[in-house]
C-alpha cells in the first residue's frame, strides 16, 4: 500500500473519530476483521490490572488503545496523540462505546435477524451494515453474543462499528431487549452427598432453631449480589458448624440448600465441592 494511501485512510478514520468526539461519543479504532488492536505489551495479559472500567478494576492508564472498548475516549489531544497515531496508520474503521452516552445497540447479523426484530421489537433509530442492521435504544444493559441467531447486544461493556447515524427516532430501551440477556436458571438436579452421622449434644434442643438455620442459608445464598459461589460455601460451613455434629441434619435439609444455590447458577458439582471443602475446613 503507498504512503499516500495511508495518508488518505488515516485522515478519513481520524476526522471521523474527532467528529464523534466532539458529539462526546467515545471513540476507539478498529484493525482489519472489525476487532480492536491488541494490547500493548506492558497491557498484555492483564499485567496491568486492566482498566478502572472493566469488570476487574485495575490502575491502567496506559495511554494507547488498550482494553478494546474501555480504551474508548473523547479526548481529542489523545486521539490525535503520539500514542494513537500509528495506530491510526493501519485502521480499518472507527468504532464507539455505545454504553459510554446511554444506548444500546441491537446488532442483527443476517435477514432472519432483521425480520425477527421487525415482528418483535418497537421502532427505534436503525443503521444498515454489511450484512443486516443495528437497531439503537436509549438505555443501557449488560453487553452479550449470541442472545439468538445472528443478534448480539453492544451496551455497557462492548463496542459497535460506526456506520452513521441512521434513520429514525431512538426509542427507549425495551423490556423485550433486556430478556434476551437474561438467563433461564437451570433446573434443580438432585445430588447426594454425605451428610454428618452426628452423635455429639444437640445445640439448639427443637426443630425450630434448625430450621431458622436452614432458612437462613437459604436467604443468604439467594440475597448474594456477587460472589455466589463464596456466599455458597460459607452458607453450608455455618449450618455444618451449628447442626453437622448432631445428626440432626437430613437428606432433605442438604436438598433445600442445594436447590437454593442451584438456582443461583451453581452447578451440582460446584455445590458438592462447596459442601465437601466446608466439611473438610470443619474437620469431619
Amino acid at each position: 500500500m503507498t504512503q499516500p494511501t495511508l495518508i488518505r485512510r488515516e485522515g478519513a478514520h481520524l476526522r471521523t473519530a474527532l467528529s464523534l468526539a466532539n458529539r462526546s461519543v467515545p471513540v476507539l479504532p478498529l484493525r482489519a476483521g472489525k476487532v480492536p488492536f491488541g494490547n500493548c505489551p506492558a497491557c498484555r495479559d492483564n499485567a496491568c490490572g486492566g482498566r478502572p472500567n472493566m469488570k476487574t478494576p485495575g490502575p491502567c492508564d496506559c495511554p494507547r488503545p488498550c482494553h478494546a472498548w474501555a480504551a474508548a475516549t473523547t479526548d481529542p489531544d489523545l486521539i490525535t496523540g503520539p500514542a494513537w497515531a500509528p495506530v491510526w496508520m493501519q485502521a480499518a474503521a472507527v468504532a464507539y462505546h455505545p454504553g459510554g452516552i446511554g444506548l444500546t445497540v441491537v446488532d442483527l447479523d443476517h435477514a432472519d435477524a432483521v425480520a425477527w426484530a421487525r415482528r418483535t421489537l418497537p421502532a427505534t433509530r436503525t443503521v444498515p451494515t454489511t450484512r443486516g442492521e443495528h437497531w439503537i435504544y436509549r438505555g443501557t444493559m449488560p453487553s452479550a453474543n449470541h442472545v439468538r441467531d445472528g443478534i448480539d447486544i453492544k451496551s455497557r461493556m462492548q463496542y459497535a462499528r460506526w456506520l452513521g447515524s441512521g434513520t429514525g427516532t431512538l426509542a427507549p430501551l425495551p423490556d423485550t431487549v433486556r430478556a434476551l440477556v437474561v438467563r433461564k436458571p437451570s433446573p434443580v438436579r438432585p445430588v447426594t452427598v454425605p451428610v454428618p452421622a452426628g452423635g455429639g449434644e444437640c445445640p439448639h434442643r427443637t426443630p425450630a432453631y434448625l430450621e431458622r438455620g436452614i432458612a437462613m442459608a437459604e436467604q443468604r445464598i439467594q440475597a448474594a449480589t456477587s460472589g455466589v459461589h463464596a456466599t455458597v460455601y460459607r452458607a453450608f460451613l455455618a449450618v455444618l458448624s451449628k447442626h453437622g455434629r448432631c445428626g440432626c441434619l437430613t437428606d432433605t435439609h442438604m436438598s433445600r440448600l442445594f436447590a437454593a444455590a442451584q438456582t443461583r447458577g451453581e452447578s451440582p458439582r460446584h455445590c458438592t465441592d462447596a459442601w465437601s471443602n466446608a466439611l473438610t475446613a470443619l474437620g469431619m
